[in-house]
């Protein structure tokens, strides 16, 4: 650009630019580069394009992610996602949550929180996971509202109803991880009641929406032992503090919750109920209306007469639903449903049912968060190192706690950082 051009008014264009032209200019010029990886660019830089990332995990091959850019080219704009190491490093993962662009997945004890924009990726050993015949843990992520700073709550919570009665201590204990300090820490208020208990499904899991983390729960202590009080159970990001949200009349008593799930629909709470028979299920899709708890509205019915729907994925930033159908003929097939016509449309990947093992859909948007991380990572007990894929196990131990190391001013470490 120019040298005739002021700065300023530099600067208001490259705020515009979507996040892979960024990279490509940051080696442009010193001034770009300073400008695109300061804290306070990579905080407030805002994209409107939002993308689908598609995983699909085969019996005996490698998984591999498709990205789909979401849209009115949709589904034309697809490429193969280049996977972070620590992302392959997890195989099989289930998904937390994604926040502002940043998808956070979880295996066995270690969280990787990972930008598909930049193609980086840390990870975060998550201390004391339980997972015994009483209690059980639960993780919600989010990135705050006011400093786009990523976090991480852990929840160890009662696992089931019968074990209420006979649990003398507090059963809740809480903890946030914070990505700037690279430490958990306790939270001893404001803690939701002994009584409520986390849906027991792991694909109910969470989502989070607009710095707000809801799971779905049940509260054991307002009716008797033969029904429940169903709800939702909110924490944000911000405040850090717990909330409750107040389920659709027809949902409170409805016993177990095997059949309702939530998501994020433009940063609104959505809830989708499965109805009908097994074989030839019916959705059901709500809307919480400007954020008021147990304010929801019904936005439509899905019925695929010519197909069983095998599961709901993900929302599309149009509102068109992403779903897994199988057909007799086709086997499993990603479908677009589309209210305004009541259709489905074909994402062109069929896959036979004993063919794949697992599919995973997740909207994100595009972001600079993590720009500033060291690739790779690893926070762990309030230190954190580079994790190295190539290196021997005593150059892995060299680099352990990165804050203490750079104070030191050794060269080939500085490099590095």
């Amino acid at each position: 650009m120019s040298d005739n051009v002021p700065f300023e008014i530099q600067e208001e264009i490259i705020k515009h630019l979507p996040v892979k032209s960024l990279i490509r200019f940051r080696s442009v010029s010193k001034s770009w580069k300073s400008l695109i990886d300061s804290s306070d660019f990579i905080t407030h830089y805002s994209s409107q394009q939002q993308h689908l990332l598609v995983y699909i995990r085969r019996y005996g091959s490698e998984a591999k992610y498709v990205s789909i850019v979401d849209d009115n080219t949709f589904p034309e704009q697809r490429v193969s996602v280049t996977l972070p190491p620590l992302v392959k490093m997890l195989e099989s993962y289930r998904k937390i949550g994604s926040s502002h662009g940043l998808l956070c997945l979880y295996n066995d004890g270690k969280l990787v929180i990972w930008n598909p924009s930049i193609r980086k990726a840390v990870a975060v050993v998550v201390p004391n996971v339980v997972d015994a015949k009483m209690f059980n843990t639960k993780l919600g992520f989010g990135v705050c509202r006011e400093t786009s700073e990523p976090k991480v709550v852990k929840i160890r919570s009662i696992k089931r109803f019968a074990d209420l009665e006979i649990v003398t201590s507090i059963p809740w204990q809480v903890e946030v991880f914070t990505l700037s300090t690279g430490e958990w820490r306790s939270l001893n208020s404001n803690l939701p009641r002994n009584s409520i208990v986390f849906s027991s499904r792991i694909e109910a899991g969470g989502v989070c929406v607009d710095g707000v983390f809801y799971w779905l729960a049940t509260d054991r202590s307002t009716v008797d032992e033969t029904r429940a009080y169903n709800m939702i159970i909110s924490f944000d990001m911000t405040s850090e503090e717990f909330g409750e949200v107040n389920l659709p009349d027809s949902f409170v008593y409805h016993g177990p919750m095997w059949d309702l799930y939530i998501y994020n629909l433009r940063e609104s709470l959505v809830l989708v109920e499965c109805s009908g028979e097994v074989d030839d299920p019916v959705y059901n899709v709500w809307m919480m209306v400007d954020g008021v708890p147990k304010s929801f509205t019904k936005l439509y019915t899905i019925h695929a007469s010519d197909a069983t729907i095998f599961c709901v994925h993900e929302f599309r930033n149009s509102g068109e639903l992403v779903m897994e159908v199988d057909d007799e003929w086709d086997g499993l097939s990603l479908v677009v449903y589309e209210p305004n016509v009541r259709q489905t449309r074909n994402l062109g990947m069929s896959l036979w049912t004993n063919d794949v093992d697992k599919i995973y859909v997740h909207s994100c948007m595009e972001t600079l968060l993590l720009l500033d991380q060291p690739s790779s990572t690893v926070f762990d007990k309030g230190k954190r190192y580079i994790e190295s894929f190539k290196r021997s196990t005593k150059n892995k131990r060299l680099l352990k706690d990165t804050r203490k190391m750079k104070s030191l001013n050794i060269p080939h470490l500085q490099n590095l950082l």
